[in-house]
Parts: structure tokens; sequence; C-alpha cells
């Protein structure tokens, strides 16, 4: 499949999201879930850009509208209302991340004197780290497109409420680390273990929100270096190679986003970013792409979409630093070379991945349907991935 078949495609995938879950079509109840919809925005900016179409720009305004009016609030189910900020109407309409997002699950949090049940837990509510920063990544992006800084002013409140709730320090020296999962009003954790990606994927965001502030020197915008202080230190001598293949396309894509921020003299740490690109080759090869060979019923779309997308991420850091060798005298480029060369050499993955999802899609399996918005729109960031990938 070319470009120009893979963009008509996407194109058409979000077009039937924007349909199904109430984005475009009013007699369509709305389905909002806040991973889904980070993707969403990116790839509703990106078919804009190619495009020009303002359509495109209209769905992805609107959907972040949405998703502050419904995931900013409390559920209609609960017995609170409003803002999860507690601010009033008015206040909340001009920050709307200062509570949160909530994740969108179907099933309301569990009550405080309710039993862990860890099977449930995955179906019900709250707020996960790994979903802000998605968030965050998807306002920053729609500000950069869009020029208008609230966007970014909003991904940055966002990311200084995210941090404030779910940093936790433990143990005698006080090391610190980031709860996997809050309640939705970011008083207690839900799921007090911590995500693997979590302070790296913080950190890559907050760098690059960072970055996007310097379009807007007149604005006065939050200040992010207490967060990316403290995630920088939860990032030292972390292991981040992992064989989950939505984890690997997740430090894929943070390398990318890494090596165009430094590019850019937005990100310092060389040696962070030298690991980060070693664990995702390792995992790569450890990898193998084995789970090709098994039956869809097996398989997860949007975790192997996930790794595509880590893919295209890998192919345009090799864009990059052919376009600019000379970053730092030209030593991180010779370092990255083989070891891009080596990334580069599991890309023919990603046209197969697409092929074996794009083939259930147009069966309409079960198999797809039972996640259907998810894999939709991360089948749809993998034809089209530039405003994901972007960190410009």
């Amino acid at each position: 499949m070319n470009k120009e078949e893979s963009v008509t495609l996407a194109e058409e995938i979000m077009l039937d999201f924007a349909a199904q879950t109430g984005l475009s079509r009013e007699e369509k109840p709305q389905r909002r879930y806040l991973w889904t919809d980070a993707f969403a925005v990116c790839n509703f900016l990106e078919l804009y850009h190619r495009s020009r179409d303002e359509e495109w720009l209209v769905l992805a305004r609107s959907l972040v509208d949405q998703v502050h009016h419904t995931l900013g609030r409390h559920r209609p189910d609960s017995a609170k209302n409003g803002w999860l900020s507690g601010l009033s109407d008015e206040e909340g309409e001009r920050h709307p991340t200062r509570g949160g997002l909530r994740i969108g699950k179907k099933m309301d949090e569990r009550a405080p004197d309710e039993p862990m049940d860890e099977r449930l837990e995955w179906e019900r509510d709250g707020q996960y780290y790994h979903y802000l920063t998605k968030w965050m990544r998807a306002l920053t992006r729609t500000s950069r497109v869009t020029g208008e800084p609230f966007y970014l002013r909003w991904g940055m409140e966002l990311a200084q409420t995210a941090h404030r709730a779910f940093r936790f320090s433990d143990g005698p020296d006080g090391s610190l680390g980031l709860y996997w999962k809050m309640s939705t009003d970011l008083r207690r954790s839900l799921v007090p273990s911590v995500g693997q990606h979590d302070p790296l994927d913080g950190l890559v965001t907050c760098c690059e929100m960072r970055c996007a502030a310097r379009h807007f020197p007149d604005e006065e915008l939050p200040d992010l270096e207490r967060e990316i202080r403290e995630l920088t230190e939860m990032c030292r001598g972390r292991e981040f190679s992992t064989g989950d293949s939505l984890g690997i396309g997740s430090i894929l894509a943070d390398a990318c986003r890494t090596g165009e921020l430094i590019i850019n003299e937005a990100f310092q740490d060389l040696a962070l970013f030298q690991h980060v690109v070693n664990d995702a080759v390792v995992s790569l090869e450890d990898s193998g792409g084995s789970f090709l060979d098994q039956p869809a019923k097996y398989r997860l779309a949007f975790r192997e979409l996930g790794l595509s997308i880590g893919l295209k991420g890998a192919a345009r850091l090799a864009r990059l630093f052919e376009e600019y060798p000379d970053v730092r005298g030209g030593e991180l480029a010779e370092w990255l070379q083989p070891r891009l060369e080596a990334m580069l050499w599991f890309h023919k993955l990603s046209g197969r991945i697409e092929g074996f999802w794009i083939e259930e899609r147009r069966k309409g399996t079960e198999h797809w349907r039972s996640h259907g918005d998810i894999n939709m729109v991360m089948l749809a960031t993998s034809l089209a991935p530039e405003q994901f990938l972007r960190s410009d």
C-alpha cells in the first residue's frame, strides 16, 4: 500500500470513528475514552496537515471540547457533579484539565472500602498517568497546528496536576515513582504499582511542551522545570526493555520524539537517550515478531498497531539524523547508525501488522469489533503517523 492509499484509508477510518462515537453525528451517543481520543486528535490534525481541509480541524477541536466536557467532569452516575477540579463552571471552562481527566471506563471506580479485584480493575474508571500524557501530547500538537497557546496551557496544567497527584516517594532513600492508577478525584491510588514506561513518557512529553512554549514568547505559561527534573530522576537506571508489543512501540516512539528534541536543543540528557535506544533494540531483537504467525483470536490489534507506530517512529528518527548528521558534533549520528540499522531491519513488520488488521477490519470480525474504537484509531495512526510522532 503506497502513502496515498494509506492516507485515503486513514480518512475513511477516521470519518467512521467520528460518526460511530457521537463526534460528527448528534443522534449517536457520545463514546469518549481518553487513550483512543488522544490518538484520534493527532489523526485529525495529520489529515488536516496533509489536505488543508478545514473539516478535519473542526473535528480535532470538537473532540478536544467533548473530551474536556465529558472526561474532565464527574460521571453522570456519580454523587458528585461538575469539573473534577472542583472549579466553578466558568473557571473550569478556562482550566478544564486542572483536575485531570477520567479514563472513560464504563464501570465506576471501586469504593474506598471495596476490596481489590485485579481482573475487574481493568474495567473500572479512574485516572491513568500514561493516558494523561497521551492527552498532553494531543493538546500540544493541537496548539502547534492551530497556533493557539491555550491548548498548550491546558496540556502543561495537566502535566502539573498529574505529576503532583501520581508522584510518590518511597524507601529510605526517598526514591521517586509514579502510581499506575489513581482515583477520579486523584486523592487515592487504585493500583499502587509503577508503570514501566510512565516516567519516560512523562519526561519526553514535558520536554516537548517546554519546547513548544518557545513559539509563544509573550505567553505566561506554566513552568515544568520541577516535573522535568523529578521525572529525569525517576528514569535513572530504569529498565525500559520489554517483550510487550505495545510497550516496544512506546519506547520506539519516545526514542523518535527524544531524538527530534535533541536536534531542537530541547533535550540534553544524551545518556538517557542512548539508554532508551539500546533498550528499544534489545526489545525488538528479543521479540522478533513471532506473534505474527498466530491466528487473530490470540492477538490484540491495538497492541500490535502500537508496535507498528513505533516502527514508523524508528524510520522517522533515521530520516531526522540523515537530515541533521552534525548534531552534537556528529558523534551522536555515528553512534546511532548501527542501532538505527538494527531497528529498521524490523520495519517490514509494520506492513505485515497493518495488512493483517486491515483485512480483519474489512471482514468485520468479532475479534476486531470487540475493541473497535481503539483498533480503528491506532490503525489510522499507523497509516498516517506524523502528527503523533512529531515533537517539534
